[in-house]
């Protein structure tokens, strides 16, 4: 009896059985921004492509938070064994860790890249009836009136409130920040005249740019959009030389994660992402499909590390 339980015991120790085990235990893929904008729209897009390939459930959760950190630190805790995944956006890969002051998560440090996922474009939008018409009555009404003009943003210190305390140090613009958590919660505000300006995704705003309910100021890219080539861009708009590649937003996992788990991954992404109906789908979020695999995408973000860290240099402490 004893070597019978000994021998049953070795099965379910073996690799056969515990990837078996395994493939019955959903994955998961953090979001970490509130629903309804880019980085939640490619995260379902993948998950539900990602599962059938994968044969597993592919379950997305969103833990929106500190301008897009909080998500990424829950998936540094989580175990290095592929089953937790989260999608991060520019600012929390990328600008948050270079503030002065910043906590001492190092995402570069403790994540592991498996793949760039899309570009996001960014666009400075108003309320249609009660916002500025344009970049410069931006300007001008932010200086003339008592307080400042009150903008939104996806959170304190993302790619969004950066690109406008940009503009404000470019232009002398009195604007005063008021953080949301994600794109979509900004836009419920600024439809209901809650604030007159936000900096968002396109996801997010374009429906109501198309319905009439919010006016596009700019992107504040150093060329337009093909995803929305009328609009234009913020140094079109009336600021020489204002401008930065768009956002983006890749696929993580936890550092520790076995290479052939990541190179697995990313190659699966690629995969999804090469399929026509998938950038389709993609492109109906309003973002460009813009796959790089781990190594790419590894190497991408240090370099955009380096530049927001030289950069954020010459900016006041973001509050």
């Amino acid at each position: 009896m004893l070597l019978g339980r000994a021998f049953l015991l070795a099965l379910l120790l073996a690799p056969g059985a515990l990837l078996a085990q395994t493939a019955q235990k959903s994955m998961q893929i953090i979001v970490p921004f509130a629903p309804g904008a880019s980085a939640d729209g490619i995260a379902r897009t993948i998950a539900s492509e990602l599962g059938p390939r994968l044969g597993r459930q592919v379950v997305v959760e969103n833990k929106p938070g500190a301008g897009g950190s909080l998500g990424l630190t829950v998936l540094a805790k989580a175990p290095p064994d592929g089953d937790t995944l989260s999608v991060g956006a520019t600012g929390a890969l990328v600008i948050t860790p270079n503030l002065p002051g910043a906590p001492p998560f190092d995402p570069l440090r403790e994540l592991v890249p498996l793949a760039r996922l899309i570009e996001v474009p960014l666009v400075i939008v108003a309320n249609a009836a009660s916002g500025p018409r344009s970049i410069k009555e931006l300007i001008e009404r932010s200086k003339a009136t008592p307080g400042g003009l009150s903008y939104g943003s996806t959170g304190t210190n993302s790619g969004q409130h950066l690109t406008m305390e940009l503009l404000k140090k470019a232009t002398g613009a009195n604007l005063v920040h008021v953080p949301y958590r994600g794109s979509a919660p900004a836009v419920t505000d600024l439809v209901a005249g809650q604030i007159p300006v936000a900096v968002v995704d396109l996801t997010s705003a374009h429906p109501h740019i198309k319905a009439g309910t919010l006016l596009a100021l700019g992107v504040p890219h150093v060329k337009r959009t093909p995803l929305a080539p009328d609009i234009p861009t913020v140094a079109e708009a009336g600021v020489p030389g204002f401008g930065r590649i768009g956002g983006f937003i890749g696929l993580l996992a936890p550092a520790g994660t076995p290479a052939a788990i990541v190179k697995r991954l990313s190659r699966e992404v690629g995969v999804i992402l090469a399929v026509p109906e998938v950038q389709a789908k993609v492109r109906l979020l309003s973002v460009e499909p813009a796959y790089e695999d781990d190594v790419a995408f590894a190497r991408m973000l240090g370099e955009e590390s380096a530049k927001w860290k030289e950069l954020l240099q010459s900016l006041p402490v973001a509050n």
